[in-house]
């Protein structure tokens, strides 16, 4: 029998997450919404969506509390993970758009359009 994988949308307060919940439902997929610790920590699979620029989503990323836990579960446990609009630039080293870094994830640099 096969275990049922948990999926978690990363709620960090940026971006419309129910679309993304959505979505998932009506592909067949269950998924969570949530910005507790303990929640993405127990994730198979992880969702970082995002709306608005760099540095207010870095700060709401790293007020949010959860930036280590992203990374362990990203870098050590190599769990999937999914960045989906700004969700993905935040991924990179850092942004033409901001001052501050990225979780460093890919040595990129994301640039103006």
């Amino acid at each position: 029998m096969h275990k049922e994988q948990k999926i978690v949308i990363i709620d960090y307060q940026v971006g419309n997450l129910s679309s993304i919940a959505n979505m998932l439902k009506k592909v067949g997929q269950k998924s969570i919404i949530s910005g507790d610790i303990n929640e993405i920590k127990s994730a198979d699979k992880l969702i970082l969506p995002g709306v608005g620029s760099f540095d207010y989503g870095m700060n709401k990323l790293n007020e949010s509390g959860i930036t280590a836990v992203l990374n362990e579960k990203a870098l050590n446990d190599k769990i999937p993970f999914l960045g989906i609009c700004l969700g993905a630039q935040l991924l990179t080293q850092s942004s033409e758009e901001g001052v501050l870094p990225g979780l460093g994830w890919f040595k990129a640099k994301n640039n103006k359009v």
